[in-house]
């Protein structure tokens, strides 16, 4: 168990706090219209210049509100379900590895692609890492979550967005996969090493 849940492995008052501090972020950063999510996304050109922050920032600006209250619906899911499944720190990197290999697969694979915005891909990868975990601790439900997720990517992959997303946005799934593929490494490596802080 770690200090950011409680003793039934929900997330704990701190955790619950940074959870809605987060989530706060993302509406207000939703509010800010047009200005702020050009200043902030994804963009290949501006990276070229050397807008380096885009790398972080684009997966924390959306579409609009919608976009970022779907998003914050899912952060939510993830602590309900993992939050006790790895320590604070453990959960930076696995964040940290889901920017990474997303910022990656989208410009080196994706290169096609002029901008992106949200943080379902960054979701995508704590989901894996989560549910990694608990399969290797031979949770029978991630093995559940484990069969709907590699649907839900194939899906994605050969059909295209899910039906429930936001409409008329563009969804780039190819973010979703490059993070889930992040968060599975992570949470073998922390679950193989067995570090839990």
């Amino acid at each position: 168990m770690t200090s950011a849940s409680s003793i039934d492995g929900s997330p704990g008052p701190k955790a619950m706090g940074l959870l809605f501090a987060v989530g706060i972020a993302l509406v207000a950063v939703a509010w800010g219209g047009e200005p702020l999510r050009g200043l902030l996304r994804w963009d290949r050109a501006a990276l070229s210049a050397g807008e380096a922050w885009r790398l972080v920032t684009g997966h924390f600006v959306h579409l609009d509100l919608e976009h970022a209250l779907l998003n914050v619906a899912g952060l939510v899911l993830v602590a309900w379900l993992f939050a006790a499944a790895f320590s604070p720190l453990q959960w930076l990197v696995i964040t940290l590895a889901g920017i990474a290999a997303i910022d990656a697969g989208l410009w080196w694979v994706n290169v096609e692609l002029m901008w992106y915005v949200g943080l379902s891909g960054v979701l995508h990868a704590a989901m894996a890492a989560g549910i990694v975990r608990r399969m290797l601790e031979r949770d029978r439900v991630a093995w559940g979550l484990a069969v709907v997720g590699v649907a839900k990517l194939l899906y994605e992959h050969f059909s295209g967005a899910m039906p429930f997303t936001t409409a008329g946005a563009p969804v780039i799934t190819d973010a979703h996969l490059y993070g889930a593929v992040a968060g599975m490494i992570c949470g073998l490596g922390f679950a193989l090493r067995g570090v839990r802080d």
